[in-house]
């Protein structure tokens, strides 16, 4: 087979496949099928999609992440970070599990596909190692608790606002705990036992989440634990709610009639841009400007009323499944209620859906997804853009990291701009079938390999699982606590906070330590703006490094017992020589440190002044840039003029390459570049003659064997 067919259809490497490996794929593939699915509907609940999202994005983008990968037991799907940063990026936008918010989740699916297909394309896989391992270790376990935290209103059964300030949402929230649902809380306790009791249970261990979320979708639909009804405005009894709910309904529809607005004058902005209307456009770029001010004002204002309604608790009379309804705490004296704690879910048209139990899933529509092309806008794309290279780099070190970990369990090899386009064409042909962004899974891949996974068939076998759960199961998710999927997300993110990481860090590394730490309290104290965590990470790194760089460390060197050359700093007492400075130089020359390697040169010349050779030994310098070789031509004439004469060795052939091509060789002298610092003292030795025969320094150079 071809290298260049192999390149464009890499599946094809599989072939031909065996009975046995084809069985081995579909136990593999039902395995991981199983456990994934009522995961996968968690983790669209941190999305803000509609859960049966999740079962999208396990579907198309599982298939495509295999069959265009260079992994063979990488599975690709919906994983919690990514769903995190999904919602951080599309929540600001739109309201969630609303048809603007979920068009905005398609285009940054389609822009997270489009750069890593274009990283893979011109080969930037290594684009990922400038987010450093501790700005990821900050980030997964800030993320990691944000997620648990996010979780909490579902576990508890009592509202948590949206602002841009999530700890603050918390906070609000758990002022609330004496309003906790008491069935919800309960549902949570037994899904969390129920884990962990069959967990323990050898054959059903692999099967737990599947079993418990088998187990509590019975007991829902047995106990009634869900309970739904509907009310007008003129159903609440007291005032203030009627008038609360009221205002946020006409905020709401403010809302969506300023977005329209806004989206129409932004079209006829491009419009005049296009056309050359010069001052037209910037007319209706004023008006959108200030369209947009009032509509993040009336976002604030909808958080505000939001929070409220999400508040307000109601009881009904015994025996009226639509009668008036009372705030909780102020029903008229001796009447007999129903026993449940109403709360408003949505309001529509004057019309209020309201819970009465426990949040389920409800209704998931049967059927594969439709083919959907992402809504594309030049506002939408550059208020997404940024937010989707974060989640591209993101996502792909989360799905090359486990990659890379199975390749070398199964002596494989894993190609990183492979697995680039791989994951980029996953999200692209995912953007089209309502999949919002996916990356390899920790969790799916490790069991897709304890399963016997042999080839990326698995995950095919894996998607065609959810398709058919999709056509014929649907029906039967529609119990399934809420609360239990919330225990699922935060088992699953709990070995992502690592304390022990921090400080293993800390003792490798205090700089490093110090990146980890600021880059978790950025991303915690940022949320829901994850990004700002990880930019902030990632520059802070940089900067280490740079600074790091700046100053290498510089060593004056002199002749330990042994005759070897050390640092006088480090081994005291040591011979050194009033005729020759060596100096040792632990780092590259380029721009950053030129003036630093300079100035530490004329430092020693200035210390030594009987000094006559100044032996730079070179074997650190990897590198030289056009900075360092101009620094270099300037010092070597300064040292001539006071009599000094410099003198390299060690010198790398890339270092070496540079002075040739420059002249600079010529200028230092073949006489004056050696490849060891033991034939440079030599030949200094020679050259000094008479005057180092008492020389401490030079005591081993006539035995040396160079």
């Amino acid at each position: 087979m071809s290298v260049r067919l192999l390149r464009f259809f890499p599946f094809l490497a599989w072939f031909p496949l065996s009975a046995l490996v084809v069985r081995a794929d579909l136990m593999a593939g039902i395995t991981g099928a199983l456990v994934l699915v009522p995961k996968a509907m968690a983790y669209a609940q941190l999305s803000g999609l509609p859960l049966y999202f999740g079962l999208y994005t396990a579907f198309v983008p599982a298939i495509i992440g295999a069959m265009w990968g260079s992994s063979r037991q990488l599975a690709t799907g919906p994983v919690a970070i990514v769903s995190l940063m999904t919602a951080a990026a599309v929540a600001p936008l739109a309201v969630s599990n609303t048809p603007e918010y979920i068009g905005f989740a398609l285009l940054l699916t389609l822009l997270v596909g489009l750069v890593q297909l274009l990283l893979g394309v011109v080969k930037l896989g290594t684009i990922v190692n400038f987010v450093s391992h501790p700005v990821i270790l900050g980030f997964m376990n800030a993320a990691a608790i944000i997620i648990g935290l996010s979780q909490l209103d579902l576990l508890l059964g009592i509202p948590k606002g949206r602002s841009d300030f999530f700890l603050g949402d918390v906070w609000e929230m758990l002022q609330l705990l004496p309003q906790t649902h008491l069935p919800t809380l309960g549902m949570t306790f037994f899904g969390l036992a129920l884990i962990l009791v069959i967990k323990r249970i050898p054959a059903l261990s692999k099967a737990s989440v599947l079993v418990a979320v088998v187990i509590t979708i019975v007991v829902s639909a047995a106990i009634g634990y869900d309970q739904r009804g509907t009310a007008v405005l003129d159903d609440l009894a007291t005032p203030q709610a009627r008038e609360l709910v009221a205002q946020y309904e006409e905020n709401l529809r403010r809302m969506e009639h300023l977005g329209s607005e806004v989206a129409e004058l932004s079209a006829r902005q491009r419009q005049a841009e296009k056309d050359g209307s010069v001052w037209m456009a910037a007319g209706l770029r004023h008006q959108t400007e200030l369209a947009r001010l009032d509509m993040r004002s009336m976002e604030r204002r909808h958080n505000e009323l939001l929070r409220g309604v999400r508040q307000l608790r109601f009881v009904r009379p015994e025996g009226e499944e639509n009668g008036r309804l009372y705030l909780l705490g102020d029903s008229p004296e001796g009447m007999q209620t129903d026993d449940r704690a109403w709360h408003i879910k949505s309001v529509d048209h004057g019309v209020m859906k309201l819970v009465g139990g426990g949040d389920v899933v409800g209704p998931v529509p049967a059927g594969l997804p439709a083919l959907t092309i992402p809504t594309l806008s030049l506002d939408a794309v550059m208020q997404l853009l940024p937010s989707a290279l974060i989640i591209a780099l993101v996502a792909f070190m989360e799905s090359i990291s486990m990659a890379k970990a199975m390749a070398s369990k199964a002596r494989q090899h894993v190609d990183p701009n492979q697995e680039l386009i791989g994951q980029g064409l996953a999200n692209i042909g995912g953007s089209f079938f309502q999949a919002y962004p996916a990356c390899g899974s920790f969790t799916g891949s490790a069991i897709n390999m304890q399963a016997g996974a042999k080839t990326g068939l698995a995950m095919v076998f894996n998607g065609v699982f959810v398709a058919v759960t999709l056509l014929f199961f649907t029906p039967l998710l529609h119990h399934l606590p809420k609360a239990v999927l919330a225990v699922i997300i935060v088992m699953a993110v709990t070995s992502l906070v690592t304390p022990h990481a921090f400080m293993h860090t800390w003792k490798a590394n205090r700089g490093d330590g110090v990146v980890a730490l600021v880059t978790f309290a950025v991303t915690l104290l940022a949320a829901p703006h994850l990004d700002k965590g990880i930019m902030t990470g990632a520059a802070l790194s940089i900067g280490l490094y740079l600074f790091r760089t700046m100053a290498p460390r510089v060593a004056v060197l002199g002749r330990y017992a042994d005759g070897t050359l050390r640092d006088v700093s480090v081994h005291k007492a040591l011979a050194t020589s009033t005729l020759v400075t060596v100096m040792r130089f632990d780092g590259s020359l380029y721009f950053a440190n030129v003036t630093y390697f300079e100035d530490m040169v004329l430092g020693a010349v200035a210390e030594h002044k009987d000094a006559k050779f100044l032996l730079v030994v070179g074997d650190a310098i990897n590198s030289m840039d056009s900075s360092g070789e101009e620094m270099l031509q300037n010092l070597v004439g300064q040292l001539r003029e006071t009599g000094v004469q410099i003198v390299f060795s060690g010198l790398k052939k890339q270092v070496l390459d540079v002075m040739r091509a420059t002249g600079l060789y010529e200028r230092i002298g073949d006489e004056n570049i050696f490849a060891t610092e033991c034939q440079a003292l030599k030949a200094i030795f020679a050259r000094l003659g008479q005057e180092v025969e008492d020389d401490a320094l030079f005591a081993h150079v006539k035995v040396m064997v160079c």
